[in-house]
């Protein structure tokens, strides 16, 4: 029995190294995406869903038009701050975690990401690609919601396969559908300033009359902001991938956030020109609502548009999100298995597929919104330590290169921004699921002890063979080098 256990392992290690065989280029994530695919993945990925839908969200909060306007432009600012490429690998705020407070943070930062923020964040995209899509072949009623959920699992199963396929074609997707969803942005602006300039301006009178501001509102108001700018710092997760990061990476952020910001506060100014604040707060979703009003008898284009804009931010979440799976597991910090590449594709596969398969189980309860909105305390959270880490490192390592270095005023001030949007909601309306938040976080503790530091044999006994065998069926291969 020992001798034929031995000879199958042996002829599974024979097949591994097959595998890698098979071809001589190096198995490393291949710098792909130009500074035009880096812009066009930070308008992609942050104008999606958000800025169509939650308008309202930010306005409930403030209660008056001017106040509402300068929620959308501060969010922009804050979005824009979020600058360095000091460390130039993948996976986002997990690298600055890692350098600056240990592995512990960082772990717990990939946790959360992992299994909550990020793959809930894809399936409320492909819910809302899947309900604007369907609404056309319901008109008068709303969709069923097996026929919604079907969809927008079939949507991230396309999109997982597209970006498992190849790093240039998820690219060239991205770039397709960020062209796509400009078109109605732009019909939307444009339309607006035409109904401007014929002098429908009475909602902008006494723009600040009613508003009733709090420490509380106000932070809730960024928090629905934020959510529709959500991708702002996306580019980060892909800095191996990039050509030349140094000066594309902070280019890329310079010129696409403010581009987002600008386009963000003229469709909310469109959006006044044709409904009250009160309409606004009634509508279901004010891009459609706009279309209805303004551009009768072709309205049918905006929820047409509406879902090649959320198609393409998916594809962005996506293409961004699967890197953090293969940082992670190339630190050790989740199966190892998910930092490997596809020996044909030299694509995260497994990472993406994994991140593919958690989102398609958030879409089963489907109702997740709150769970969003309570986990976004999370993600600034983390957003805030990050920023400190910066902060952090500007003392404990001097010597780093610094390409792009910001004042230090800078990130002091979005970690005081940062730590406000965290405690504010939970001072002026405290729940217990930001305790239940707090709690799913910390659990990450046990595993980490269990699996990453100790690494116990048993465990190790059981992933070795099951990296083994996904290794076979995949045809991946561990990166020849992590990028320093």
């Amino acid at each position: 029995m020992e001798e034929t256990s031995l000879r199958n392992r042996r002829e599974d290690e024979r097949s591994i190294q097959s595998i890698q065989s098979k071809e001589h280029k190096t198995t490393s994530l291949q710098k792909e995406v130009g500074l035009l695919s880096g812009i066009c993945i930070i308008v992609g990925t942050i104008i999606g869903s958000g800025i169509f839908i939650s308008p309202k969200s930010v306005l409930s909060n403030t209660n008056a038009v001017g106040p509402c306007l300068i929620i959308w432009a501060a969010c922009g600012v804050l979005a824009t701050l979020e600058l360095g490429t000091m460390i130039t690998k993948s996976g986002g705020e997990y690298p600055y975690l890692m350098e600056a407070f240990g592995p512990i943070p960082a772990y717990l930062f990939s946790w959360t990401s992992l299994f909550v923020i990020k793959p809930t964040s894809f399936a409320i995209i492909c819910l809302s690609f899947s309900e604007y899509v369907c609404a056309p072949f319901y008109s008068g009623c709303k969709p069923p919601e097996v026929v919604v959920k079907c969809l927008a699992a079939a949507a991230i199963l396309l999109i997982t396969t597209v970006n498992s396929l190849s790093v240039r074609l998820g690219s060239y997707v991205q770039n397709v559908f960020t062209a796509a969803k400009l078109v109605i942005v732009a019909v939307i602006i444009i339309s607006g300033l035409v109904l401007l300039a014929q002098g429908n301006t009475r909602n902008f009178e006494n723009s600040f009359e009613g508003a009733q501001l709090s420490v509380g509102a106000i932070s809730l108001a960024f928090y629905n902001g934020l959510w529709a700018y959500d991708g702002w710092n996306q580019l980060n997760y892909i800095t191996e991938e990039l050509r030349n990061p140094f000066r594309n990476l902070p280019l890329a952020i310079i010129i696409g956030i403010p581009l987002v910001t600008g386009c963000y506060i003229l469709m909310n100014v469109s959006y006044f020109t044709v409904m009250t604040p009160t309409e606004l707060l009634q509508s279901q979703a004010v891009a459609v609502t706009f279309g209805d009003r303004v551009l009768y008898p072709a309205s049918w284009v905006v929820p047409l548009f509406v879902g090649f804009s959320t198609i393409g931010a998916a594809n962005g979440t996506c293409f961004t999100a699967g890197r953090l799976v293969y940082v992670a597991g190339r630190e050790g910090h989740m199966l190892k298995v998910l930092s490997y590449i596809s020996v044909k594709r030299l694509t995260p596969a497994p990472a993406i597929i994994f991140y593919g398969i958690i989102a398609t189980i958030y879409i089963i309860p489907g109702d997740i919104n709150s769970l969003v909105n309570y986990f976004s305390f999370a993600a600034w959270l983390f957003y805030g330590l990050t920023i400190l880490g910066l902060v952090v490192m500007r003392f404990t390592k001097k010597d780093l290169e610094r390409p792009i270095k910001v004042p230090i005023v800078i990130p002091i001030l979005v970690t005081i921004v940062s730590a406000f949007l965290v405690v504010a909601p939970i001072i002026s309306e405290p729940a217990l699921e930001y305790l239940y938040c707090v709690l799913f976080i910390l659990s990450g503790l046990i595993f980490y002890f269990l699996f990453v530091h100790y690494k116990f044999g048993w465990a190790q006994r059981i992933s070795k063979p099951v990296t083994m065998q996904l290794q076979m069926l995949m045809e991946v291969v561990p990166p020849e080098e992590a990028p320093e």
